[in-house]
């Protein structure tokens, strides 16, 4: 009998991204119609406009979600570890992130090279946030999505561990060239 292994772990997203928790939230992600499994792989061009997420629980609980390649710009030397995509918080449970307040505009999938995981994590609030949440201290909006982190985020957000999460594959798309007939 064969045991079974957790794919965030396989997929290293525990460990690069998060600490190892236990899901107590179901959420769902899709694409199109396409539905998200862990580790599936998805084309950018499919993933150029935010997913449909929805994240389970009571409309008086608030959830943050993030939205982050781990893998950039490159999975050999990901010197921009995390490069962050997505940033909504104040998300009613049983809802989808468009209730909620959004601090970083969806960025879909950008691979120049290899292929690269990009990591949907939820967490659980334990209030309402009243203003935007900073991102790092001292950094513009725009100038932060390269080396966010989640642990330091949620830190410093008083989030705790993770509820949810879930990643998907994405590499570069070639271009389609149509060569006349010789």
């Amino acid at each position: 009998m064969a045991a079974h292994v957790d794919p965030l772990v396989v997929g290293m997203v525990i460990g690069d991204v998060v600490d190892l928790f236990v899901r107590t939230v179901a959420m769902s992600v899709r694409f199109g119609t396409k539905d998200l499994t862990n580790g599936c792989e998805i084309k950018p061009s499919m993933a150029a406009a935010a997913p449909a997420v929805q994240i389970a629980g009571r409309a008086n609980d608030l959830f943050t979600l993030v939205m982050t390649d781990p893998d950039a710009p490159s999975p050999s030397e990901p010197t921009m570890r995390e490069l962050i995509h997505w940033l909504v918080v104040n998300i009613p449970g049983g809802a989808d992130p468009c209730q909620g307040e959004t601090v970083m505009p969806y960025l879909g999938p950008c691979p120049p090279v290899g292929i690269h995981r990009y990591v949907l994590v939820v967490y659980q609030q334990k209030a309402r946030f009243m203003a935007p949440p900073a991102l790092a201290p001292g950094v513009e909006v725009e100038a932060s999505r390269a080396r966010f982190r989640n642990r330091a985020f949620a830190d410093r957000h008083d989030l705790g561990l993770p509820v949810a999460a879930m990643y998907f594959n994405a590499q570069k798309e070639l271009a389609n060239r149509h060569r006349p007939p010789r």
